[in-house]
């Protein structure tokens, strides 16, 4: 009898938390066996691209040309801080649709 079995403050003994352990080491060397068991997360690669091939193409459309430099720091600063509406609750974020 060593000290861990004699304390009963100290909780576990250390033969039951040995115990504990070996059967936690046995549950999740079954877990691991069981996922491997398992068949395929993903599909097979002769799906791949189905998605985007069945898509109609759409031709691009003719955009504004974006302002550069000086003036696009303007643009930035006035969207950012000039506009910008202060409400209630959380700021909100650059890309939110709620005005």
């Amino acid at each position: 009898m060593n000290f861990w079995d004699k304390n009963p403050k100290r909780g576990f003994t250390i033969t039951q938390f040995t115990l504990a352990f070996q059967h936690s080491c046995s549950r999740r060397k079954k877990k691991e066996r069981s996922k491997s068991a398992m068949g395929k997360v993903h599909g097979s690669l002769a799906r791949a691209g189905k998605v985007r091939g069945q898509t109609p193409k759409v031709a691009k459309q003719d955009k504004k040309k974006k302002p550069r430099g000086r003036a696009h720091k303007r643009m930035q600063h006035n969207r950012r801080f000039v506009t910008a509406v202060v409400g209630f609750g959380k700021k909100r974020g650059p890309n939110s649709s709620e005005k």
